[in-house]
């Protein structure tokens, strides 16, 4: 198991909350709450080792989008990461 962290520098305040997914399907669940301060910071926790790159691109990719002050926690039972930008993309934060 192979836990990898990021942080990310935030504009703004969100005042939501998400649950995405059940980890016990053998997918992955995604957890996002409002952070304090000007900094987002993601947790993953993940049953496979050597993408810490990979899953790298893919918060890139939605922090170039997404400027909230989030804390956003990953469990991955073996999901690709391209799901887990799936389950960004699809949620607006105010």
């Amino acid at each position: 198991m192979e836990r990898i962290e990021f942080d990310y520098p935030a504009k703004r305040k969100i005042s939501g909350r998400a649950h995405v997914g059940v980890v016990g399907s053998g997918d992955l669940e995604v957890l996002l709450e409002p952070a304090a301060g000007n900094s987002s910071h993601v947790l993953i926790r993940t049953s496979v080792d050597g993408f810490r790159e990979t899953w790298k691109a893919v918060l890139d990719r939605f922090f170039s989008r997404y400027d909230g002050a989030v804390r956003i926690e990953i469990n991955d039972a073996g999901a690709t990461p391209g799901s887990c930008s799936v389950a960004f993309g699809g949620r607006r934060w105010r």
